[in-house]
């Protein structure tokens, strides 16, 4: 982590822009940093510069290619539901035994060759040091914030896993054809994430793309009745039918058209019309309480009003998520690779 002076340059423009919020998201920061082993500033003295050198890498990176910022901030994801943050996710398959990458949830994520760049970085300024866990970590703060999303303060001291099996993340990734209540009972209250963290980690969404082949059964066989799901607005189902033939695998569809390279609420006001892609995040329309709270963001976007509560919530239930079984202290590793056991 940077010196004070230094992270007072880094985090001025942000507040300037987002003062307001990032007032609440630093108070929420703070609560949600206890985790035994994470603190904000862990590289404090042993890397001072390494939050300075992702922050400046990343903001080359998403400068050149912005379509990043939304894979990045799913591999985080995607790391933290398969048995905790611990990097598990970046790992290579090894003979005889398949990796994380090679389940089917995880074979269209893309970033990694970031992650790889960055840790370079890191090992040139201060080798053996900073985790791959926490790269993953600070990297998903920094695509939010260079997407015009929140800053906050993120805890580290993560260490690296030295386990990665393909059935590990097939039994942990909650599925975008499972409807909000199940993914809910079965993958995130058992995490210590409750059902305003699941509506709050979903506007994720906001970035990024899709393929086809995740949501093409709502479009032309849902639930086996041979007709698309009678919830997606019927004005929007034959734009996805021109986008998505019967199939097809490999077209991408923005998630939130129109503002999928920005960090914002417009998402749940796709949600709100039934045109979220997937079951996972249109069925949280049929629980009050993520009702009540995706109509609230949707209403900020009809009304051009500040996101607060939602930039806010994000900042905290990131914090949240990205605590979940940490390995800390002689636990795990400092990878010298990313995609590889020391």
């Amino acid at each position: 982590m940077a010196s004070g002076s230094t992270l007072i340059m880094h985090k001025m423009p942000y507040r300037l822009l987002f003062g307001f919020v990032f007032s609440l998201v630093l108070q929420f920061s703070l609560v949600l940093s206890n985790t035994p082993g994470l603190t904000v500033g862990f590289y404090q003295y042993t890397c001072p510069n390494a939050e300075v050198i992702v922050h400046d890498e990343m903001t080359k990176i998403i400068s050149r290619v912005p379509s990043l910022a939304g894979p990045l901030l799913r591999v985080h994801f995607h790391d933290c539901f398969v048995n905790g943050c611990d990097g598990s996710v970046l790992l290579n398959s090894t003979p005889g035994s398949p990796s994380e990458k090679e389940a089917i949830p995880n074979l269209s994520l893309r970033g990694f060759g970031t992650i790889d760049r960055l840790k370079a970085k890191l090992e040139q300024a201060c080798p053996g040091v900073v985790s791959c866990a926490d790269i993953l970590a600070l990297v998903a703060r920094e695509v939010v914030v260079l997407t015009k999303g929140p800053y906050w303060d993120v805890p580290t001291g993560r260490r690296d896993g030295t386990r990665s099996v393909k059935e590990d993340a097939l039994n942990n990734l909650p599925p975008p054809f499972f409807d909000a209540t199940r993914n809910l009972y079965q993958f995130f209250i058992p995490k210590g994430l409750d059902a305003k963290d699941q509506v709050v980690l979903l506007g994720g969404h906001t970035l990024g793309t899709s393929h086809c082949s995740s949501f093409s059964d709502r479009l032309y066989n849902f639930s086996g009745t041979s007709m698309a799901d009678p919830t997606l607005d019927h004005h929007y189902v034959p734009r996805l039918k021109n986008k998505c033939k019967p199939g097809d695998k490999t077209t991408l569809v923005e998630m939130d058209p129109g503002s999928f390279r920005t960090f914002d609420t417009s998402y749940y006001r796709h949600i709100a019309k039934g045109r979220a892609l997937f079951t996972s995040d249109e069925t949280l329309m049929l629980d009050p309480f993520t009702r009540d709270y995706i109509l609230r963001q949707a209403n900020v976007v009809a009304g051009s009003g500040y996101p607060a509560e939602f930039f806010a919530d994000f900042a905290a239930s990131m914090v949240k998520m990205g605590s979940m079984q940490v390995l800390t202290g002689a636990q795990g590793e400092i990878r010298k690779h990313c995609a590889l056991v020391n």
